[in-house]
C-alpha cells in the first residue's frame, strides 16, 4: 500500500527549520506540517559511541514536542553529523573555522551519518543511515571562495553536497546522496510504512 494511503487521517509533522529537509520531504508525495524548531542545543555525552550520536541528538530534538503528540500525530525529528578521522565535525562557528573544517575534509573520505527519530504520543523508533563522501584535494583558493560565496555556517562538515562544492571537489559517494543532504527519504519511506503498519 501507498505511504499516501497508510497516512490518511493522520498529521504528517517535520519539526525542522532546514528548509532542505523541507525540500526532500516533500519529495515523498505526502502532506506534512512544519513545526519550527528553536532548540540548539547540540551536545552530547563525550563518551557516548559516534554512531549513536544523531540518533541521540533527534529522540532529544523530539522529547521537546511530547506534549503535542497524539497517536494520529506522527513526529520527525532528525540530526546529521560528519565524521573524519573519529572526529565529529559539527556546524562551523565562523569563516576560520569552516575553512580548518575543509581542509580536513580535503583529499579525503569522510561519514555522513543521520539519525531521524519517528514519534507518536505511544511510541517512538529512531535508525540512523551512513553515507561516505571521498572529497578529491581542494586547494586554499576554491575553500575561500566557497566559504566566501555560500557561507556554510549552518551545515555540518561546512558544506553542503548540493551547492558548487559538491559539483566540483566530490569524486563519489557511497550511500544516500540525500542522506548527506540532510534527510534518508528511502529509508524514512520504509521506515515510515512499518512504523504505521505496527
Amino acid at each position: 500500500m501507498l505511504l499516501q494511503n497508510i497516512l490518511a487521517g493522520k498529521q504528517l509533522v517535520l519539526a525542522s527549520n532546514s528548509p532542505r529537509r523541507q525540500q526532500l520531504l516533500k519529495g515523498l508525495d505526502v502532506d506534512f506540517e512544519v513545526w519550527s524548531t528553536s532548540h540548539t542545543d547540540e551536545s552530547f555525552p563525550t563518551d557516548m559511541p559516534i554512531a549513536q550520536i544523531p540518533g541521540y541528538l533527534a529522540r532529544h530534538k523530539a522529547s521537546f514536542f511530547t506534549s503535542r503528540l497524539s497517536n494520529d500525530v506522527i513526529l520527525i525529528t532528525c540530526d546529521t553529523i560528519v565524521v573524519c578521522d573519529d572526529r565529529v565535525l559539527g556546524k562551523p562557528s565562523d569563516y576560520a573555522d569552516a575553512v580548518t573544517i575543509l581542509k580536513q575534509l580535503s583529499g579525503r573520505k569522510h561519514s555522513v551519518i543521520t539519525g531521524v527519530c519517528l514519534s507518536t504520543c505511544s511510541k517512538s523508533v529512531c535508525f540512523s543511515a551512513t553515507t561516505d563522501v571521498f572529497f578529491r584535494h581542494i586547494t586554499d583558493q576554491e575553500i575561500h571562495y566557497y566559504v566566501e560565496q555560500y557561507k556554510p555556517y549552518d551545515k555540518a562538515g561546512a558544506y553542503g553536497i548540493q551547492e558548487w562544492i559538491g559539483y566540483v571537489a566530490i569524486e563519489r559517494i557511497e550511500g544516500s546522496y540525500f542522506n548527506v543532504m540532510g534527510l534518508p527519504v528511502q529509508k524514512l519511506h520504509s521506515e515510515l510504512v512499518n512504523f504505521l503498519n505496527h
